[in-house]
């Protein structure tokens, strides 16, 4: 005797508008931050904070590294390290930016920021130990990007976005440097 196979109602793809019309017009001095998102703001930001944190000591020892590179191949790596320095800062103003929309502030006390940074500084004098420390810095920040967007992932679109723009430009910043070091 044959089985008779119910099929299983097929949930609906429809929009709650009347969910999106209340969340809209609640809290409105909270800005984009809706009521899917607030439960997980204060930790976002927190998380943000300390990526901001990171990208500032990566600004600041490249831009040491940038004034301090001795040497006959120097001038192109130490130009890179520019580059590098100014797009870190970059990121930490859209990171500053984030954490405000957020309901955040950005912790940007310098007593604290070596301590809450992912990466470390470095004072290296030697161009191939310079290459070195900013390529190990890239790529803890590669990794910390990649946790971040799996922490947060849909829980903040809008913050993955802006994590998936940052851990490609850290991404392309490891390859320049591993190539620079291949090359030294």
């Amino acid at each position: 005797m044959a089985k008779t196979v119910h099929a299983q109602p097929t949930p609906s793809m429809a929009l709650d508008e009347n969910a999106i019309a209340s969340a809209a017009r609640e809290r409105l001095h909270d800005g984009a931050v809706t009521p899917s998102i607030a439960p997980y703001a204060k930790d976002i930001c927190k998380l943000l904070n300390d990526a901001l944190a990171t990208e500032w000591v990566c600004v600041l020892r490249y831009r040491r590294h940038y004034f301090t590179a001795k040497g006959i191949a120097s001038e192109p790596i130490a130009a890179e390290f520019l580059v590098h320095a100014n797009e870190e800062l970059s990121h930490a103003d859209r990171l500053a930016e984030r954490i405000v929309q957020l309901g955040g502030e950005p912790m940007l006390d310098p007593d604290s920021l070596k301590a809450r940074s992912h990466a470390d500084y470095d004072e290296s004098l030697d161009l191939k130990a310079m290459i070195r420390a900013n390529l190990v810095a890239e790529r803890i920040a590669v990794e910390v990007y990649r946790q971040l967007i799996a922490l947060i992932g849909d829980k903040d679109p809008s913050t993955t976005h802006l994590l998936r723009a940052i851990l490609a430009d850290e991404e392309e910043h490891a390859d320049d440097l591993s190539d620079w070091l291949d090359k030294s």
